[in-house]
């Protein structure tokens, strides 16, 4: 499946609406941090973004999920060209840090959901450490934080064909890592910039 096809079928199929406050597309290297609800997060981000910007935009998915049938593989390595990211028996050869660095190189922007896992609660999850340790290493980057609402709705856990549904898709003001900012301070204030675009 062609990837303009397929981004413009998962507009129809969740109704997306996309907004973008307090930023505008770029096709500049940037990281796109959002909250996880749904098995649809990563295709309806990444076909949220403008043509230009998507084909140079690689989503972190976990490699269990996606290597776990003929279609999925083929998504994430022919269409998303994802960076399959080991959750469990992480060694030298596949730190997360090292392969999401080399896939990201200095041209493709990186979609990446800070919780780690799906969160089925009404919150966002607290973030792990993975965006701060990439903010460290790439201070340069500018960090976009999206709030995507509806998407557990369109495709509930355990579900397997989804059901069409309104879903919006808000894109924030960037962030970086400041100077001195410690861990715990920086994930605060990052989940706050996803929570925060929940109320407009």
């Amino acid at each position: 499946m062609k990837a303009p096809v397929l981004a413009a079928a998962a507009r129809i199929l969740t109704g997306a609406s996309i907004r973008w406050v307090d930023c505008e597309p770029d096709t500049r290297q940037r990281v796109y941090f959002a909250n996880h609800t749904s098995h649809l997060d990563t295709l309806v981000l990444w076909a949220a973004l403008p043509e230009e910007i998507r084909d140079l935009t690689r989503p972190a998915a976990a490699r269990d999920y996606w290597e776990a049938g003929t279609l999925r593989l083929y998504l994430a390595t022919k269409v998303f060209h994802a960076v399959l990211i080991e959750r469990t028996n992480i060694t030298k050869e596949t730190n997360p840090l090292d392969l999401v660095l080399k896939a990201m190189g200095d041209r493709y922007s990186l979609i990446l959901f800070p919780e780690g896992g799906r969160n089925v609660g009404p919150e966002v999850g607290e973030f792990k450490c993975g965006l701060y340790h990439l903010s460290r290493n790439r201070p340069d980057l500018d960090l976009v934080p999206v709030y995507m609402e509806n998407l557990n709705r369109v495709l509930p856990k355990g579900e397997f064909l989804p059901v069409p549904l309104l879903c919006r898709i808000t894109f924030g003001a960037p962030l970086r890592l400041r100077e001195n900012e410690t861990k715990v301070a920086f994930l605060g204030r990052a989940r706050q910039a996803v929570c925060a675009l929940k109320e407009l």
